[in-house]
């Protein structure tokens, strides 16, 4: 067997594709045309001539390290990388002693913090005298929201710039650039590109390593022609990215949600499979799905409630993949039931007013009387049973504390059954002033 050599011909390398093809120049970068096209703001940073503390936000394999690196190469600044993952305080404090040496050398620092947002506030406030003194300039790297991971004080020192995922065209172009650099000789169809680019989901790092795996795959078998059979069958093709517990999660939790909402069974759907494709736990999406039903569909359909629970427990009988087919129904039917958030604000809006009022006293008649002292006592006297009157119902009377006679939290909405539940509330105020006009009341 020939080696990688000289299949593909070009010279043996242990250098990772993904190093070996780090650009070495902002021109080399891929991507984020939003921040580095002309008149933008990290092109114009570049060109200022001066550098400043920023915070580069973005999923994995988008830049982040490689633009921080070319800052520093820009600069001509010493670059000192450090992780939040493996890094502390002690580690601060020597890249801090570095740094001075680099100063008195008349050399500028740029310190670089590899997912910043996994140090606590203690270890983020650490280097922050030193940003201030300009004895180093700050960059961070987080995949996670700034907002929520990065204290109050350092944010108010850095810049933050939000990196994207990698598109496709650029994904295609370093698709070529690996195979003109480092294998010429091997040839890519456009099934395979199209593949390849799929299951990087937008990760620059993660295409590189899929290509390398594949050309050694491909060096092994003796082929020199990539297909999508053939990766299909060398490769494990994992699910696309997806952080079960980051800002992705949630924001594809919230796309999903609002999709829903938005009566779109399409976007439904498509935000639910791409969870589920994405590694998210059916239970999970299941419980989400039933809490749809109680907020945005609510008394304008019931029968969302009880389908939303029967899919829930089909998933509990099924399991995957079988069950998530209940799941996939319920969110469709969501999606076109009547929506009504009427009960979801008459809680929250009970809940609230409970919050803040006075512990009111049990109107007598409302109250219990199983012992002769409370009925001594007149519990439940003048009480009037529903049932015993006119239409089932106890016009006039009133069942919330004194002065508080008038209080009203829920409002129906004119869709699905709530138009009924309407039309019927209409009628009972109709029956309780005829009952007050008779009673001399109104």
């Amino acid at each position: 067997m020939s080696s990688a050599s000289d299949l593909f011909g070009t010279p043996h390398s242990h250098e990772p594709l993904a190093e070996l093809l780090r650009p070495k120049s902002v021109n080399e970068v891929v991507g984020q045309r939003q921040l580095l096209g002309p008149g933008k703001p990290l092109q114009l940073a570049l060109a200022s001539g001066q550098p400043h503390s920023m915070i580069l936000w973005g999923p994995p394999g988008v830049g982040k390290t490689t633009l921080a690196r070319l800052f520093a190469n820009t600069f001509e600044a010493e670059f000192i990388p450090i992780s939040a993952v493996f890094s502390g305080v002690k580690d601060i404090r020597a890249a801090m002693d570095e740094a001075e040496h680099n100063r008195q050398r008349g050399r500028r620092t740029i310190l670089f913090v590899d997912e910043v947002h996994r140090f606590n506030k203690a270890q983020q406030d650490a280097f922050l005298p030193f940003v201030e003194s300009g004895l180093v300039t700050f960059i961070g790297a987080t995949t996670e929201n700034p907002s929520f991971e990065c204290n109050a004080a350092l944010l108010s020192r850095a810049q933050v710039y939000v990196l994207q995922p990698i598109e496709a065209d650029d994904l295609k172009s370093l698709i070529e650039r690996a195979r003109s650099q480092r294998y010429p000789d091997l040839t890519i169809d456009e099934a395979a590109i199209d593949t390849l680019v799929g299951y990087a989901d937008g990760d620059a790092r993660r295409l590189l390593n899929l290509i390398e795996q594949a050309a050694n795959a491909a060096e092994a078998a003796g082929i020199t022609t990539l297909d999508a059979a053939f990766l299909s069958e060398a490769l494990t093709l994992n699910a696309r990215r997806f952080d079960k517990g980051g800002d992705s999660f949630y924001d594809q939790i919230s796309a999903l949600h609002k999709s829903v909402r938005g009566s779109n069974p399409d976007g439904a759907l498509y935000w639910l499979c791409r969870m589920l494709d994405g590694g998210a736990d059916p239970r999970y999406l299941a419980r989400r799905i039933v809490r749809m039903a109680w907020e945005d569909i609510g008394l304008a359909d019931p029968r969302a409630m009880q389908i939303t629970n029967d899919a829930a427990e089909t998933y509990e009988r099924l399991g995957s993949p079988e069950g998530e087919l209940a799941l996939g129904q319920a969110v469709i039917y969501l999606a076109i039931a009547p929506k009504s958030n009427a009960g979801y604000n008459a809680y929250n809006a009970a809940r609230a007013f409970i919050a803040k009022d006075q512990s009111r006293s049990i109107p007598i008649h409302l109250r219990n009387a199983p012992t002769k002292l409370m009925k001594e006592l007149g519990y439940g006297k003048a009480y009037r049973y529903a049932h015993d009157e006119p239409e089932a119902y106890a016009a006039g009377e009133t069942y919330l504390p004194e002065g508080l006679e008038n209080l009203k939290f829920y409002e129906p909405t004119p869709r699905g059954l709530e138009s009924k539940i309407g039309e019927k509330l209409s009628h009972l105020a109709e029956l309780d002033k005829a009952w007050r006009k008779k009673k001399g009341l109104s």
